[in-house]
């Protein structure tokens, strides 16, 4: 399977599948595929992997793409602007990601729950009680709003990001949730009263943007109801 990313801050990526290979994805993140790739919508794993999948915020079915007669190809997109990862799992890795951050994944790679073991991180942490996590040798694809970067922490080395802008890491790191400081840092600071706090070794990845951010940004442009009807503010706030 080969693959390219493309775009800029609405991105594709364009899945290249030889015959009998196959890329699973979830439902509505498909844009096209060629006419010689069967798709079919099946709830991968069976039930209980469904039904984890609609724990962790994904769909019960999931939608495979397979090649029938040459290559094959089929593209994915998100469903907001942001950027696409690829995710190599080959080699025994295994990533944990916030909910909603999958995309599509190659045929080999396995879906699992995995729970945050801290109560602090799961009230104050922003990525949620379920998380998803994912192993096999093959490759992922995530997605998230805004740009993303990735970083590889050494052993002990640590890095603190506010709170929602985790998007995931190898199962290596570990994570926790911290005080900002003080209470003038807290209350005056602009950044919450607790950040997430990823101890290496091991990969992470991070995003610029959350959705909490992106929707709350939108609403001073929004139409708004008024007495005489529909109003439509444009311009500033």
């Amino acid at each position: 399977m080969r693959h390219t990313i493309t775009g800029d801050n609405l991105q594709f990526v364009h899945v290249e599948l030889e015959p009998g290979e196959l890329v699973w994805g979830e439902a509505g993140g498909m844009v096209y595929f060629t006419g010689n790739v069967r798709m079919e919508a099946k709830a991968r794993g069976g039930i209980m992997e469904g039904l984890k999948r609609v724990f962790s915020s994904e769909s019960f079915f999931v939608t495979e793409f397979t090649a029938e007669s040459g290559t094959g190809v089929v593209a994915f997109a998100g469903r907001v602007p942001g950027k696409i990862a690829a995710i190599d799992l080959r080699g025994g890795k295994t990533w944990v990601f916030q909910k909603d951050a999958l995309l599509a994944a190659e045929g080999t790679v396995q879906f699992d729950i995995a729970f945050q073991k801290r109560f602090g991180s799961i009230l104050f942490g922003g990525e949620g009680f379920i998380l998803q996590r994912f192993t096999g040798e093959g490759t992922l694809f995530v997605h998230s709003p805004g740009d993303l970067v990735e970083y590889d922490l050494a052993a002990g080395q640590v890095m603190k990001i506010s709170s929602g802008h985790v998007v995931g890491w190898e199962d290596t790191v570990a994570f926790d949730i911290q005080t900002v400081g003080g209470l003038k840092t807290a209350f005056f600071g602009g950044e919450g009263l607790f950040v997430t706090t990823l101890t290496g070794p091991g990969k992470i990845l991070m995003q610029s943007m959350t959705l909490p951010k992106l929707a709350s940004a939108l609403v001073p442009f929004l139409p708004r109801q008024s007495s005489g009807g529909t109003s439509i503010r444009i311009g500033g706030p």
